[in-house]
């Protein structure tokens, strides 16, 4: 018996074609215009940025931006959700390349592995909410800490253990250690492009200070200026030397003056 095949049935036969995913946002933004809370907050962003790549100053396998956006998701990136944090840091990437943000999908889906952010009154329960929960379960972050630029014993931190952020112990300093970048995250009270205040600042496994570029230069100013008077005294201490030993000539030849002059020989003296 031959069965007619309806255009429905033909239709249904004709092969699908492959399903393809969404493709990523690409009219993303990277500067909405708006500024960090306060002069104080930019200061402290930069501090630990440049003091990062001062330290860091023979690597380029790591990127440490601030204040910019991180997109993750085409959601968020459709939302403007969750800009980014104060600061935050990427290990093992090539950081000669030029970013005007951090776009996870271009960056073979790498997420920060330390973040800070710079809370005050208005931010905190974000940043130990919202935040705090995007950077444990979606960003996996494995060091999350906060500070409060205006408030010196405000630190705390987090490391991701088992999945979950599990809350850090100060040492007997208030330090906390991130052993993701072999350093320590204190305070140290001082002043800064004329800001006096306690910063948030990096120290090294040792416990030394990890300097800013302003900082190194005015180090080596020092040493260069103590070298100089290192160098002055010794030209000084010749000096002197040369002058003892001129006297001592004419000493000498006083003495031997005088003993030809009473007919004596210098030599039968």
């Amino acid at each position: 018996m031959i069965t007619e095949t309806s255009p429905k049935t033909e239709l249904l036969t004709e092969v699908a074609p492959e399903w393809e995913p969404p493709m990523p946002p690409t009219d993303l933004i990277f500067d909405d215009g708006e500024l960090l809370e306060s002069k104080r907050h930019r200061m402290a962003m930069n501090v630990l940025i440049d003091s990062l790549y001062q330290h860091w100053s023979g690597r380029c396998d790591f990127f440490a931006g601030g204040n910019m956006f991180i997109y993750y998701s085409s959601t968020q990136a459709r939302n403007r959700d969750d800009k980014g944090p104060d600061f935050f840091v990427v290990l093992d990437v090539d950081g000669k390349t030029d970013r005007q943000g951090w776009v996870v999908w271009e960056e073979e889906g790498r997420y920060p592995d330390m973040i800070v952010e710079l809370t005050s009154p208005s931010t905190a329960s974000v940043d130990i909410g919202k935040k705090k929960d995007i950077y444990e379960q979606t960003f996996r972050t494995p060091y999350y800490f906060i500070f409060n630029p205006f408030d010196g014993k405000s630190l705390e931190g987090w490391s991701l253990e088992n999945n979950r952020y599990q809350k850090l112990q100060p040492d007997d300093r208030g330090w906390l250690w991130c052993k993701k970048l072999e350093l320590w995250l204190g305070t140290w009270e001082g002043t800064i492009q004329q800001e006096s205040a306690v910063w948030l600042r990096f120290y090294d496994e040792q416990g030394n200070l990890v300097l800013l570029p302003g900082e190194v230069a005015e180090q080596e100013r020092q040493r260069a200026e103590q070298e100089r008077q290192r160098a002055e005294q010794e030209r000084q201490r010749a000096e002197q030397e040369r002058q003892r030993a001129e006297q001592e000539r004419q000493r000498a030849e006083s003495l031997a003056a005088k003993l030809k002059e009473l007919g004596i020989e210098p030599d039968s003296v």
